[in-house]
């Protein structure tokens, strides 16, 4: 683990951020876990070779699950399929799950893991760069359902995240761009620096391999761990790291999750600066800047029109509505994020005109 950054999470798990990082999931586990089921989706397991092969040299019991690789993994039968493989294997509240994959793999073990015996061990491995900065740390877990995505979950600290730099090289260039999302998420809401190397380097921020990626992705968690240390379940402070998701959600949902979560994240907080704007909470150079930063490493800034009322319906069922009251993250300028409650009906509108492709 030479040279790995160690984040902590509210002092509860740390975060390993390195190069030839992936097979240290033992060490993250309890002396008491006897037996681990390794969840992962079948492309992945050559990658999960060194996971498995490690387990067993610390001298653990160790089974496999594959899943699917898409959001299709999120659903109450696949997670069921995985309580039945835990109570035919005598799984106990001392055992553990390791979670090898992207977010929806995350996603799904965090919550299996979270409601079998009322919760066991997890350990998760991100394979992407979404999972590395965001789904993998902070502790939700959750399945997805026909009216929305994430409704049904838990929260669930995770034992120990492992994110090795080096998987990236496999990942495809559209799904690095896609995580990207998610980094520059962090720096709107909190980290500027983010923003600063971005801008500065936008290509290299599109390279697995780029003279900035470890410190993005060290910034971008760094920002996750300590907002989630302060706020675990969500009571206000977490909410700000639901920027652009209300909308990016209604867009994942209302397009049956053909598009790529982080795609649909830079969409959306492209919508809620220009609610912002229009809500008189944002200067106009800010919501520029959105377009500017997402559009200089390939992210979508535009949504194809026609869609409102769908869209509108999902967004009534987002967490963080009250009744019908909708509520969003804006910011009042970079690194201040505020939460906008029960917008009218017409900002909205005019916020989703500003975002539609001509």
């Amino acid at each position: 683990m030479t040279d790995a950054a160690v984040i902590s999470v509210g002092g509860a798990y740390e975060v390993v951020v390195g190069h030839g990082v992936i097979d240290r999931a033992a060490d993250l586990l309890g002396p008491s876990v006897r037996q681990v089921l390794v969840v992962r989706p079948e492309p992945l397991a050559r990658l999960a070779q060194p996971v498995v092969d490690r387990l067993r040299v610390a001298g653990l019991m160790v089974h496999e699950a594959t899943v699917p690789d898409t959001e299709s993994a999120k659903t109450a039968e696949v997670a069921a399929r995985l309580w039945t493989e835990l109570g035919r294997r005598g799984f106990t509240r001392s055992d553990a799950v390791v979670a090898v994959g992207g977010g929806t793999v995350t996603d799904l073990a965090g919550f299996v893991a979270a409601t079998w015996l009322r919760g066991v061990a997890v350990v998760h491995i991100p394979t992407t760069l979404l999972g590395m900065v965001d789904a993998a740390v902070g502790g939700k877990t959750g399945i997805n359902t026909a009216e929305g995505k994430n409704l049904v979950g838990a929260f669930h600290e995770p034992a120990g995240v492992l994110c090795d730099l080096d998987v990236l090289r496999t990942l495809p260039r559209a799904d690095l761009v896609a995580g990207l999302a998610e980094v520059v998420k962090a720096g709107f809401i909190a980290d500027p620096r983010i923003l600063e190397l971005v801008e500065a380097d936008p290509l290299g921020a599109t390279r697995w391999d780029g003279p900035h990626t470890r410190e993005l992705v060290e910034r971008a968690i760094a920002v996750k761990a300590d907002v989630v240390g302060r706020d675990l379940t969500e009571s206000f402070l977490r909410e700000i790291l639901n920027y652009g998701h209300t909308f990016g959600h209604a867009v994942e949902q209302v397009e049956g999750y053909r598009r790529r979560h982080g795609e649909a994240v830079a969409i959306g907080m492209t919508y809620a600066a220009e609610l912002a704007l229009r809500s008189g909470h944002l200067a106009r150079d800010v919501v520029s800047r959105h377009r500017a930063v997402l559009g200089s490493v390939g992210l979508p800034t535009a949504y194809p029109g026609g869609r409102w009322e769908d869209l509108l319906r999902a967004m009534r069922r987002d967490k963080k509505s009250r009744g019908a009251l909708l509520r969003f993250v804006v910011l009042e300028d970079v690194a201040r994020p505020v939460r906008l409650e029960g917008p009218d009906e017409l900002l909205l509108r005019e916020a989703y005109d500003a975002v539609t492709e001509a």
